[in-house]
């Protein structure tokens, strides 16, 4: 239950103007690092680090570690709203620093890769969003769940995961946040079997010596009519064999 203390608490916290810069960094759904959120707010990653302890404390983000790095992301979608809902009071926050291009600088690393043994990069950020929006997986936070409606979905495909591994330990989906895009993608066994399909399907192809993978003409009709992709990302034109 919400008392009036805990009321006062989370106002503090928000209306602190570099602990606001941030949280408006992080309205887009995507994950920043420390210093990235450091350069939103102009100040020193110091002193970013005792407001995203602050942040973290009261529960409007929440941090998660990914290799060697640490990001953090708005930790649900009602901090989201209310921060929305302050954003249209103040009558919008605009934030005066740009954040660095973050991610691979390899386009084609960019726009299509393997994460191990799922899709990754602009593609499989937008295969999530589209399955994500049409009801077929549910993602909150650091679960996801393949909807019936996925199921039957997947089984038309031919893509239908067969639920966990031999060792039983592996998840049919779960969200896996993406270097590149900063906003999660699908892992799991969902997430390999419709990589599978792709490369099956000739849909994507593999780049030699790189985890990067090529887009084929074929692929952008077949994730179209499959998943409902439009973007490809940026530098979506098709790359020659």
């Amino acid at each position: 239950m919400a008392t009036s203390n805990r009321i006062a608490e989370v106002a503090a916290t928000v209306g602190e103007p570099a602990r606001a810069a941030m949280l408006a960094a992080l309205m887009d759904g995507c994950a920043l690092t420390a210093s990235e959120l450091a350069e939103v707010a102009a100040i020193t990653p110091q002193t970013a680090s005792g407001h995203l302890a602050r942040l973290t404390s009261v529960g409007l983000i929440m941090a998660e570690k990914q290799g060697r790095h640490r990001y953090h992301r708005l930790a649900s979608a009602e901090v989201a709203r209310m921060i929305e809902s302050v954003m249209q009071i103040a009558g919008g926050i605009t934030l005066t620093r740009t954040l660095p291009r973050v991610g691979p600088k390899d386009a084609a690393l960019r726009q299509a890769r393997t994460c191990y043994d799922h899709l990754a990069g602009a593609l499989g950020v937008s295969i999530a969003d589209a399955l994500r929006a049409s009801g077929a997986v549910e993602i909150e936070g650091d679960a996801a769940a393949l909807t019936q409606a996925g199921r039957e979905q997947m089984q038309a495909l031919g893509i239908l995961p067969h639920g966990r591994d031999p060792r039983g330990t592996r998840p049919v989906c779960r969200p896996c946040l993406d270097w590149s895009e900063r906003r999660p993608h699908l892992a799991g066994a969902l997430g390999a079997a419709i990589c599978n399909h792709a490369l099956d399907q000739a849909w994507v192809r593999r780049r030699t010596g790189t985890r990067a993978l090529e887009i084929t003409p074929a692929g952008r009709i077949g994730f179209r009519q499959a998943f409902g992709v439009e973007n490809f990302g940026a530098n979506s034109g098709v790359a020659a064999s």
